[in-house]
């Protein structure tokens, strides 16, 4: 590996350790007349291990080179069906309403208030900091410098405790009292929390030369600075092969070929302990449950097939959905599985509840799908604690991976070749000859995941996986082989690495003649993702598609996504030919008692494209930024048609389109400038605009001269204003 420049991160969260470090900041920012050390540049020497990378080697692992796929015939299968019309979907919703009954009230009713009062310091922290706005950037995915400030006032409080020689009992003790009185989270998630996560947290801290700018740099991103950071900068080695050279374009897929048709199913979030009645509006992370207490109304209580608050998904749904689909896509040629299968209560798992349901979704796939290959890819949440993927050199039983990787080994081998197994093992990551000629790549992208606290380690290409990934893609390239890639979080996503991300993306433009797909979930949203030439962004040559998830968590409809990929024959492309999106509407389902899956759009369809090579989702990505109304079309869809999407303004459409644009992770302003240009000519909704019109509007006529200097000031003013609060 070698060293490279520093690049420019982005804003984006880490929950529950972000709690964590609130509950810490607030103490710090409290007594920071007694702790100096938190607001200078001075760093206390901490004890440095840099860890022994094994000795992997990946040329001499063994390979899957036999076709492991036998299709099946479907006599007149075609890649169109025939969709309900709004008013037949209607109807058969209102012949349902017979059936409608009220939802029995059952609960826990846990004990109110914490009975806790506050150190005389918090009056003084809390018109310091405002912790209100600190948990909603947390909850929400939208880390600011606010969020910024408090993890690196928790980082250096924690770290000066750490020195101070207090055990990691007191540390935990501590850290959830602090996020009990703050009223961060309930009493029982502080103490989970502290429990789960502040022995792992600790023990990184103790091992690691980094001060709270580089550890929150590391992880929040941009809204905490570019911090060089020399522990975390690295480069995979391409092979001395020259990259074949691009066509001028893909060609367009014969419509009239055979084709697979695959589903695709991501994060599940299946929640064996959700109970209809239950309380669905409770001030945890995860409610629905007995424990969440007593709904204060009828409209508080959980619905019978799950509810759009934080709320995961019942097993009743789960089964109706795959029922659902074994009936309605009888033909289906593989599936592709993207992780995220326990719920969201992360603050109490264990690793064998995980395992359990690990165990019991692999039961019911292999149940409901006989006979069709799956081919899964590992979500963040089935570690316990969720986000902990120590890579291969945290070794000791106590901490290890292997718990997981063994176990997944033994469920997944249902699905995949003997061949699998050693780098199932070793990371949870393989490479499977699907049909002569055409390969399937999982990758563990828990190795990218900024929240993966064991990566402040050593983030240098964990496991070995990417060096890994560009020997698969060369011997594919040597063999005329196309690549579809499955992982859960997309690499352009703020939860990537960026050093990891900025790397993915340079194997992605190397080997984009053998990559023809990517697939991923974790956003929960039906969206995309595009990769362009590092050296010319008016060449798009690669594209990510984001599945929807079946948990409505939150605010969201169940879905699931059909593709239709070009099939064995002379002229393949293994490209995407179509896709469409299924969903169910949950409030319906839990108004009329029943559940009706229903196609909620066909892509090119709906934004009448072409095909869906990478130059037409880079022109559907220009004509979403100039036009609106399909705009909202896209809008209503990445929402999964929830009607409990809230409105999308200038801002709002600018971050979605912008996430759109980049498949590398923390370096939006490198790619979204003509995006966000573009959207603020078209706004009437851009603030400084109208902090303008406001000004200029108020003066009447006015020379020339003066309206300049108006403008002048005006802009002035403003950049201002966004420098401190921007």
């Amino acid at each position: 590996m070698t060293q490279t420049t520093s690049q420019q991160t982005w804003p984006r969260p880490s929950r529950h350790i972000c709690w964590l470090m609130a509950a810490l900041a607030v103490a710090g920012l409290a007594a920071s007349d007694a702790l100096p050390f938190l607001y200078t540049n001075a760093r206390a020497p901490i004890n440095w291990t840099q860890p022994q990378l094994d000795d992997w080697k990946v040329e001499v692992q063994p390979r899957s080179v036999v076709p492991h796929v036998e299709l099946k015939y479907h006599a007149n299968r075609t890649s169109t069906e025939t969709a309900d019309s709004d008013e037949e979907f209607l109807e058969r919703l209102r012949a349902l309403r017979q059936n409608h009954s009220s939802a029995r009230m059952l609960w826990y009713d846990a004990a109110a208030g914490d009975g806790l009062t506050y150190p005389p310091f918090v009056d003084k922290a809390l018109k310091l900091f405002n912790l209100k706005q600190v948990a909603f950037e947390i909850e929400n995915s939208v880390l600011s410098k606010v969020s910024c400030t408090a993890c690196k006032a928790g980082a250096g409080l924690l770290q000066h405790y750490i020195k101070s020689g207090k055990t990691d009992a007191e540390l935990m003790k501590m850290i959830a009292q602090y996020c009990t009185n703050l009223s961060i989270q309930s009493p029982r998630v502080c103490e989970g929390v502290a429990q789960l996560f502040g022995s792992e947290v600790i023990y990184v801290l103790q091992r690691v030369n980094l001060g709270p700018d580089e550890l929150c740099s590391f992880i929040i991103g941009d809204g905490c600075g570019d911090v060089y950071n020399p522990y975390h900068e690295w480069e995979v080695i391409f092979p001395p092969v020259p990259k074949p050279p691009r066509l001028p374009e893909l060609p367009v897929p014969l419509e009239a070929a055979p084709f697979f048709k695959v589903l695709h199913i991501s994060d599940t979030h299946y929640d064996p302990h959700y109970v209809e009645g239950a309380n669905a509006d409770c001030n945890e992370p995860l409610c629905c449950r007995l424990s969440s207490g007593r709904p204060a109304s009828p409209n508080a209580a959980a619905g019978k097939w799950g509810d759009y608050r934080k709320c995961d998904t019942p097993k009743r749904t789960v089964d109706n959905m795959l029922a659902h689909i074994a009936d309605t896509h009888k033909d289906i040629d593989y599936i592709l599985w993207t992780g995220d299968l326990p719920p969201h209560d992360v603050w109490n798992q264990t690793k064998q509840e995980n395992l359990e349901i690990i165990k019991e979704t692999v039961k019911q796939m292999t149940e409901k799908f006989p006979g069709v290959p799956i081919f899964p890819a590992l979500g963040n949440h089935e570690s316990a604690p969720v986000n902990s993927f120590p890579p291969p050199y945290v070794n000791q039983v106590d901490i290890s991976i292997n718990w997981l990787y063994d176990e997944l080994d033994v469920q997944w081998r249902r699905w995949l070749p003997q061949s699998v197994s050693h780098t199932v093992r070793r990371g949870a990551f393989y490479s499977v000859l699907v049909r002569p000629g055409f390969r399937i790549i999982s990758l563990n992208m828990n190795y990218c995941n900024n929240k993966n606290w064991w990566l402040l380690l050593n983030s240098t290409d964990p496991a070995t996986e990417l060096q890994w990934f560009i020997y698969e893609l060369q011997s594919a390239e040597f063999s005329n082989e196309k690549v579809h890639v499955i992982g859960h979080i997309p690499p352009g996503h703020s939860d990537c690495l960026k050093v990891w991300s900025r790397n993915f993306y340079k194997i992605i433009s190397r080997y984009e003649s053998t990559i023809t797909a990517q697939f991923y979930g974790h956003t929960h949203f039906d969206e995309f993702e595009m990769f362009y030439d590092p050296h010319d962004l008016t060449h798009s040559n690669s594209i990510a598609y984001i599945g929807p998830s079946v948990s409505p968590y939150y605010d969201l409809n169940p879905g699931y996504r059909i593709y239709y990929v070009d099939g064995d024959h002379d002229t393949t492309t293994r490209l995407v030919i179509d896709h469409e999106s299924w969903i169910m509407n949950l409030k319906e389902a839990n108004l009329y008692g029943y559940p009706i899956w229903y196609k909620l759009y066909t892509a090119r369809a709906a934004y009448n494209m072409k095909a869906l090579r990478p130059s037409d989702w880079n022109k559907l990505l220009n004509d979403l930024t100039d036009n609106q109304e399909l705009f909202e079309i896209y809008y209503k869809n990445y929402w999964k048609n929830s009607p409990a999407r809230p409105t999308c303004d200038a801002e709002c459409k600018k971050r979605m389109l912008c996430d759109c644009k980049s498949g590398r992770s923390h370096d939006r302003r490198h790619f979204c400038a003509d995006v966000e240009s573009k959207i603020d000519e078209g706004s009437s909704k851009s603030w400084k605009s109208w902090f303008y019109r406001g000004l200029t509007n108020s003066t009447g006529e006015q020379h020339t001269e003066e309206r300049e200097g108006i403008e002048s000031n005006a802009l002035g003013f403003t950049d201002v204003v966004y420098g401190v609060f921007g």
